[in-house]
């Protein structure tokens, strides 16, 4: 999915839809990591991947939040 896209899908999430999305890349790099050290090496093209998608999904937190207030 390009960047464009990706951002735009997060930014139509609810905060509980937003929070949930986090929450299954957070589960989602444990996994790999896991993978990682058994030594699969497809794995660090996707650990990079969901840490930028969590990134980035917690900017868009970020920013609600300064704006509500």
């Amino acid at each position: 999915m390009k960047r464009r896209e990706e951002l735009d899908k997060y930014r139509d999430l609810t905060e509980d839809e937003l929070f949930a999305e986090a929450a299954r890349l957070r589960e989602s790099l444990f996994r790999l990591k896991f993978k990682l050290a058994l030594g699969e090496v497809d794995a660090v093209k996707r650990i990079r991947q969901e840490k930028k998608s969590l990134a980035r999904i917690q900017t868009i937190a970020q920013q609600r939040q300064a704006q509500a207030r």
